[in-house]
């Protein structure tokens, strides 16, 4: 039993592997994964939330590039290594986008940058505030490859940073749609009768409510937050899987395996975890996918509601809501690219999708 197992696991990765937008998608979905894990490494604005605003330099096309001063702040923070990889580095010197700059007798004359022909303020500052009193590593130039936001933010880095929530609520809202779809469905469609009915109702009044609005709901109930939006998005996911999987175990209790089982005395519980569940997990597999899906088009969707993850935090719904009406402003980018993204992430679930369900179907 053991080796036609392995050997239909064996068939159905060459299946798979044969499949080249399946492959492909399950590639890119590993990178968007380690973008989402890393964000902070890849992303050239690396403080928290890549929130270092630039008002001056707002709304520029991809490719900017500016001379940027960094006035280094006296405050020490003490941060760990784990903590700057994973969350940003809590950055409190100011940087300052400068067009010329000058050293006169130990003092820094700038002049702050301004855009459309206007002429910047001039400012001076002491270089004893910099260490070794040297300005040269605290002047840069500095491309911004995706351009910047309304908020002259680094729009690439926020592209990467807001990976990280489009990404890993897919994750926690298939977990616990999976956790609680497989039960219900498992005690549904294995017990039956009063208890099927009851269950079949809860299903019923779930699926009838709009799933915008019970998200919605949900996420007005348990408050405005980052994992309130995950836990609100899973609770309104689970009734696919308790469908598909209460179906499964109607038609496959009866046979001849799982008869054998009772006859050995095993109990409920155990048939149906050892002996049930391993059986039917292939369409559990393809719904999930669709479900990841699902997860970032609905986040997205709050996002740009406004009830979605709070600023500043990234996030790519959030990001396509604060710059909507630049589409007909001639700066049609600062939505496109982000929605490029989301559009990208949710095409590769639904092909690995469409690959694993040809794959695991014995029929072909």
């Amino acid at each position: 039993m053991s080796h036609k197992s392995n050997s239909l696991k064996q068939l159905a990765l060459q299946k798979f592997k044969k499949n080249f937008w399946g492959v492909f998608s399950f590639y890119y979905i590993i990178l968007v994964g380690l973008v989402s894990i890393f964000a902070y490494v890849f992303a050239p604005d690396n403080s928290q939330y890549a929130n270092q605003m630039h008002v001056s330099i707002h709304s520029k096309k991809p490719g900017f590039k500016v001379t940027m001063l960094t006035l280094p702040s006296k405050l020490n923070i003490d941060q760990g290594f784990f903590d700057k990889l994973f969350f940003g580095k809590k950055n409190t010197d100011t940087e300052v986008p400068i067009s010329k700059y000058e050293v006169k007798d130990d003092v820094l004359i700038y002049k702050e940058y301004a855009s459309d022909g206007l002429e910047g303020a001039e400012k001076t500052v002491s270089i004893n505030i910099f260490p070794s009193s040297s300005v040269k590593d605290f002047i840069k130039e500095k491309t911004f490859l995706f351009g910047t936001d309304k908020y002259g933010r680094d729009l690439l880095s926020r592209v990467l940073v807001g990976a990280r929530i489009s990404f890993f609520i897919g994750f926690v809202a298939v977990f616990i749609s999976l956790v609680i779809g497989i039960l219900m469905g498992s005690l549904a469609g294995y017990f039956g009768g009063k208890v099927d009915a009851f269950i079949m109702w809860i299903i019923n009044v779930t699926w009838s409510i709009p799933t915008l609005l019970l998200v919605i709901a949900i996420t007005l109930a348990l408050g405005k937050g980052f994992w309130q939006v995950f836990i609100a998005v899973g609770l309104t996911m689970w009734v696919e899987v308790a469908r598909v999987v209460r179906g499964q175990i109607i038609s496959v209790k009866e046979m001849q395996y799982v008869t054998a089982a009772r006859a050995l005395g095993y109990d409920d519980f155990r048939i149906i975890k050892k002996h049930i569940l391993p059986n039917i997990m292939a369409p559990v597999i393809v719904i999930s996918a669709a479900n990841f899906a699902a997860a970032i088009l609905i986040e997205s969707g709050l996002s740009f509601l406004g009830i979605g993850a709070q600023p500043p935090m990234a996030s790519w719904g959030a990001m396509i809501k604060d710059h909507y009406n630049y589409i007909i402003l001639g700066k049609p980018y600062l939505a496109i690219i982000p929605g490029l993204c989301i559009m990208s992430l949710v095409m590769a679930f639904m092909l690995i999708g469409n690959a694993l369900r040809d794959a695991l179907d014995v029929k072909n």
